[in-house]
């Protein structure tokens, strides 16, 4: 009997080949399952070779863009933006009514804001000391002080800001948007994260988890890293040869492409051809984005650059102004832990203290420049922090974790400005008016971008997925 040869031909053999051929090609199932994998959009509809090319929502958009500041670790809504005199007249005394029973740590007595709240601009919104630059721009933005999450530890609380849920692995809000809308610039990343911690959920905050990958985030810098050192992950070096780079991807590309004219169209590896290309424009544009050298002297000291303590943060929200303006669609700026960090068990004063003069002009020089470059009526800017924290002390000047109730605002395009949403009670515990979960704001944030939060899906495990899960609602009382 003649036992004829597993590979017959004499020409050399490709990697997918072998695969195809070997043990009874059980290699290339498995080659194919993970192409099959990479892009799962394919499988549902017609998709560009590029992933990131932009798309149309679900109905006419309010804003463009959004940009994302996080204040990372529960930033006091009762010594912010929701001022309770009755806490400064009962200060010291033990609490009137039922703490929640879902908390993080034992509290004592009620404990008054060591600064006093002014009132600010033509609609008269009171702002603590904390803020007083914030404060001046309070006429352009919508304060929310009745907003509710689930979680009271940092880690499952930053989850759900982010990504919806607390407890399982979930595509965050910016992958979600990138997947429904795509990126307006061929040339950069559509979802970018700018200092962003490595806890708390790290990567997971700005992850795609069952999205492809492309959705995902691109980082610059972390919470532990100076930004004047922080770069952009796989970005070449100044001192890389750039010809030789683009011959190398010609080869590569040579090579992809006659792999396709053996097996056929195949929507999946044309979009990967195209990602090495999409990778090698943002090596040009990046940098150039990246650079402050254009900036005015005038726009600097807007932001507080050059200055302390404003410096570093003033460079994150610059940077974030200039990658949005450049077409990437969703920008999230971290003060995020270990070097910056709003979680004050002890010493409330020091800690908040130390932290809103660093962020306070940075945000306020963000809004105004904004307006002042035309920016402002197709951009979001969403302000906020992961939880609250408690009326009552903890220790003898600190606060506990919160998630019962607490504050954020947003400002820009299809927006009220001037306004307060919801309301808490005299002392801050509990939401008395219009709450405001953390799926309500999602909702809000994608309405706003002409996506319905119901109908941006994604098949899963047998089961479609959305940011809102099973819940949300669109806050169309602050919808302008």
């Amino acid at each position: 009997m003649t036992v004829q040869p597993l590979i017959t031909s004499r020409t050399p053999l490709l990697r997918r080949e072998f695969l195809r051929q070997f043990s009874s090609g059980f290699g290339h199932v498995a080659l194919t399952t993970l192409l099959a994998a990479g892009d799962k959009r394919a499988q549902a509809s017609t998709v560009s070779s590029n992933p990131l090319a932009a798309r149309t929502g679900h109905f006419a958009p309010r804003v463009k863009r959004v940009i994302f500041l996080f204040l990372h670790g529960g930033v006091s809504h009762i010594d912010t933006f929701d001022p309770k005199p009755k806490l400064t007249q009962l200060n010291g005394q033990p609490v009137p009514i039922e703490k929640p029973k879902f908390n993080f740590a034992p509290t004592g007595n009620l404990l008054a804001s060591p600064w006093k709240f002014r009132k600010y601009g033509q609609s008269g919104i009171e702002v603590s000391d904390l803020f007083p630059q914030i404060g001046s721009c309070v006429d352009d933005i919508c304060v929310v002080r009745s907003m509710q999450g689930n979680f009271v530890a940092h880690g499952s609380g930053c989850l759900q800001l982010h990504t919806g849920d607390g407890s399982f692995m979930r595509p965050s809000m910016g992958s979600w948007i990138l997947y429904g809308l795509g990126s307006e610039n061929d040339n950069l990343p559509g979802f970018l994260t700018i200092s962003p911690s490595s806890f708390h959920g790290g990567s997971q905050n700005y992850g795609s988890a069952f999205l492809p990958a492309s959705y995902q985030a691109t980082r610059i810098g972390d919470g532990a890293t100076s930004f004047l050192e922080a770069r952009m992950s796989n970005l070449a070096p100044a001192e890389t040869n750039i010809q030789l780079q683009r011959r190398q991807l010609d080869l590569l590309r040579q090579q992809n492409r006659q792999h396709l004219e053996r097996t056929g169209h195949d929507a999946r590896m044309e979009a990967r051809i195209e990602s090495f290309e999409l990778a090698f424009r943002m090596q040009m544009a990046a940098p150039v984005v990246m650079d402050f050298s254009d900036e005015t002297r005038e726009t600097l000291e807007l932001y507080g650059i050059d200055a302390e303590p404003t410096d570093e943060f003033g460079r994150q929200c610059l940077m974030a102004r200039r990658f949005s303006e450049n077409g990437v669609r969703f920008v999230q700026v971290s003060h995020s832990y270990p070097r910056n960090y709003w979680d004050s068990h002890s010493n409330l004063k020091k800690q908040h203290g130390g932290n809103a003069p660093k962020v306070d002009q940075p945000i306020a020089g963000l809004l105004r420049d904004l307006k002042r470059l035309g920016l402002w009526d197709d951009t979001l800017v969403v302000c906020g922090t992961e939880f609250g924290r408690t009326p009552a002390a903890q220790g003898q000047n600190g606060r506990d974790h919160h998630s019962h109730a607490f504050t954020m605002w947003l400002a820009g395009g299809g927006l009220k400005g001037g306004v307060v949403h919801g309301a808490t009670d005299e002392l801050g515990y509990y939401i008395t008016e219009d709450r405001v979960h953390i799926h309500d704001l999602h909702a809000t944030i994608l309405h706003l971008l002409g996506l319905d939060h119901k109908r941006l899906t994604y098949r899963y495990i047998g089961r479609d997925f959305r940011l809102t899960d099973v819940d949300g609602r669109v806050v169309r009382e602050i919808l302008a």
